[in-house]
C-alpha cells in the first residue's frame, strides 16, 4: 500500500456550478448590461477628468440580509438622483470580508450566518442582489477578495476594491490587472503607501497567471493590465491620513511612482478611528481642500446603513435587528443623506472649475 502524501488536512471537496452555468441562469442583459457600461464610463470619465463630479462609494459594511439591500438601494438611488450634477453615488456591495483572524465571512461564503457555508446558495443570492441594484439605475462596488469570485460576479461591477489586508498580495494585482472594473487600492493596514504605490505598477502591466475560465477549468490568464487603477486613503495604525498634509505627501509619493493621482478618502476605518459617526467630519474636511483648491481627490468611501451601530451575529437569528451591520459599525440613513447633500450643496459650483 502506497503512502498518501496530499490533502491530508482536506475534509471533503465539494464542487460548484461554473461561472458561465450562473451567468447563464441569473444573466445581465438589456437594458441592466447598458448601465453597467454607462457606469463604468461615468467613472473612467471622473478619473480622466472629463467629468468634473466626484463619485461616492456608499453603503453597508457587508451585506448580510437581501431584503434590507434593497431597501437601502432604493433610498441610495433617490438621493443619487437628487444630488447626480455633482456627485456621482456607487453602492458599496460587499459579499467577502476578510478576517483578522476568525469570524463570519460574508453572504458568498456563509449566506445562513449560520457556519453552513452554503456558497453555491451564496453566489446565487448575491448575483441576484447584484441584478436588482443595477436594474434600479444604481452602480455597484464591492471588495474583490477571493480571487475566482469576479468570475461569477465582475460583469455587474462599475468599481472594485481591493482592501488594505490583500494591496501587497501578487495573487490581487494579478487578478485586478484583468478586472473589468476600475480598482481602487487601499493603502496598508500600517498607513504606508509604498503597498499601494507598488500595486499601482504591478496593475497596470499584462500579467500571466493560474485561473479558471467560465467552464470552471484551470487556466492560464493573460491580462491586458488595468490602467484605471487608482489608491484609496484609509488611515493606518498610525491615525488617519485624509488630511492636507497627508494628501500632498499622498500626491508626492504617487507623481515619484509614476502612477496616477487620483486620490480616494475611506472616511472609515482608521480615517474615523473606526468611530462611524466621524465619518460626516472626515467628509466635511474633504470638502474643504477642493474647495481650497484640491485637484487631485476624485472620490470617497463611506459606511453607511439603515441603523447606525453594528451588532453581534446572534444565535437566534430572529433577533437580528433589521439594517444594523454584522460587522463595523455604519452611520445611520438620516446621517447619511445630510452628510451628501452637505458635500453636493458647497461642490456643486465648485466642481465645474475644477
Amino acid at each position: 500500500m502506497s503512502a498518501v502524501t496530499d490533502d491530508l488536512n482536506i475534509a471533503s471537496i465539494e464542487a460548484l456550478m461554473t461561472p458561465e452555468q450562473l451567468k447563464t441562469e441569473m444573466a445581465l442583459t438589456g437594458d441592466s448590461l447598458e448601465k453597467v457600461r454607462d457606469a463604468r464610463e461615468t467613472i473612467y470619465a471622473i478619473l480622466e477628468r472629463k467629468d468634473p463630479r466626484l463619485f461616492l462609494v456608499v453603503g453597508p459594511c457587508s451585506i448580510h440580509d437581501t431584503e434590507a439591500a434593497m431597501d437601502y438601494a432604493q433610498r441610495l438611488k433617490a438621493l443619487a438622483d437628487e444630488v447626480k450634477d455633482t456627485l456621482y453615488l456607487v453602492m458599496r456591495v460587499y459579499f467577502e470580508k476578510p478576517r483578522t483572524s476568525i469570524g463570519w465571512k460574508g453572504l458568498i461564503n456563509d449566506p445562513y450566518l449560520d457556519d453552513t457555508f452554503k456558497i453555491e446558495e451564496g453566489l446565487r443570492k448575491g448575483r441576484g442582489l447584484l441584478l436588482q441594484i443595477v436594474d434600479l439605475g444604481l452602480p455597484a462596488s464591492t471588495e474583490a477578495l477571493d480571487p475566482i469570485s469576479p468570475q461569477y460576479l465582475q460583469d455587474l461591477i462599475a468599481w472594485s476594491a481591493i482592501g488594505a489586508r490583500t494591496t501587497e498580495s501578487q495573487t490581487h494585482r494579478e487578478m485586478s490587472s484583468g478586472l473589468s472594473s476600475t480598482v481602487g487600492f487601499k493603502n496598508g493596514t500600517d498607513g504606508g503607501l509604498t503597498v499601494a504605490v507598488n500595486a499601482m505598477q504591478s496593475v497596470t502591466s499584462p500579467h500571466r497567471f493560474l485561473g479558471i475560465n467560465g467552464k470552471g477549468q484551470v487556466s492560464v490568464v493573460t491580462t491586458k493590465g488595468n490602467r484605471y487603477a487608482h489608491v484609496v486613503l484609509r488611515g493606518g495604525s498610525n491615525g488617519p491620513n485624509y488630511d492636507s498634509v497627508h494628501i500632498a505627501q499622498t500626491e508626492k509619493a504617487l507623481v515619484a511612482g509614476n502612477v496616477s493621482t487620483n486620490i480616494v478618502v475611506d472616511c472609515s476605518h482608521a480615517n474615523s478611528g473606526k468611530d462611524p459617526d466621524v465619518q460626516p467630519l472626515v467628509l466635511k474636511d474633504v470638502t474643504h481642500q477642493i474647495l481650497e483648491g484640491n485637484k487631485t481627490i476624485v472620490g470617497a468611501m463611506l459606511e453607511s446603513q439603515i441603523n447606525s451601530g453594528n451588532q453581534s451575529i446572534p444565535s437566534n437569528l430572529a433577533e437580528l435587528k433589521y439594517g444594523v451591520s454584522v460587522t463595523d459599525g455604519c452611520m445611520d440613513w438620516q446621517t447619511t443623506e445630510t452628510a451628501i447633500r452637505d458635500m453636493a450643496d458647497k461642490l456643486k459650483d465648485v466642481l465645474p472649475e475644477r
